[in-house]
């Protein structure tokens, strides 16, 4: 009597062998640090190098352990998520930056957008990264150091990536005309011995450079040059006061 053999050979049976198939694991053989960067390591698989990791990620790894396909993509992925953020705290440690110079830096190193997008978040939910917060300190920084107009400060911001809507918030209180007589101010020390004329050409082009207009150029270079004279004709009585 011939024994049934359809069960032996059922669909069940078939779809097992495959899954097993695409599930077999792989034996890591060897962790090995690598020449060139000692904080990374190099995991061989079956005998030959499958791929890098950082330290951190490869602590819990050992030889003799098996590894799926599937957690060997998690790895590389998660690898990839390390060294991309790594590479982003980098760049944003010398000075603040823009979320779109971030991003623009992480592009110009191959690194793959999908990776991209999750440091991009991950330094955004750890406030490591904040347009409006980035676009005021340039802003304070530029009125303390560098003054800029209104213009451009208003150009800048837009070449760092930030929205035309934050910039209008930024600058909602802007103080054109202060600014431009502080920055009157600290050039036209170098100006005192110059007569009208010429003071007021270099003192305008200089304003004029910073991206001021002539509305907010004119008074100031007025109103310093009066300072002047009054601070000067100050001195001379108090000189002739002294002599006699």
């Amino acid at each position: 009597m011939l024994r049934d053999t359809r069960n032996i050979f059922s669909r069940d049976h078939f779809t097992g062998i495959r899954l097993s198939y695409l599930i077999m694991a792989r034996e890591i053989t060897n962790i090995e640090p690598q020449k060139k960067d000692p904080k990374r390591v190099n995991i061989y698989l079956d005998g030959e190098f499958g791929f890098g990791l950082s330290g951190i990620l490869a602590a819990w790894l050992k030889t003799g352990q098996e590894l799926s396909d599937e957690k060997i993509d998690d790895l590389i992925h998660e690898d990839q998520l390390e060294t991309a953020t790594q590479k982003a705290l980098h760049f944003i440690s010398y000075r603040p930056r823009s979320t779109s110079e971030v991003r623009k830096n992480l592009e110009g190193k191959q690194i793959p957008s999908i990776v991209i997008e999750k440091v991009m978040k991950r330094l955004e939910k750890n406030s490591l990264l904040n347009d409006e917060s980035f676009a005021k300190l340039w802003v304070d920084n530029r009125n303390d150091f560098h003054t800029r107009s209104r213009i451009a400060l208003r150009m800048e911001l837009k070449a760092k990536g930030i929205s035309e809507e934050l910039i209008d918030h930024v600058l909602e209180n802007f103080d054109e005309d202060g600014l431009a007589y502080k920055a009157g101010i600290k050039y036209s020390n170098r100006l005192k011995k110059l007569d009208y004329p010429l003071f007021r050409k270099k003192l305008s082009s200089h304003l004029a450079s910073k991206g001021f207009g002539y509305f907010s150029i004119e008074p100031v270079v007025e109103k310093i040059w009066n300072d002047f004279q009054i601070e000067s004709n100050q001195m001379e009585l108090n000189i002739k006061e002294e002599i006699t």
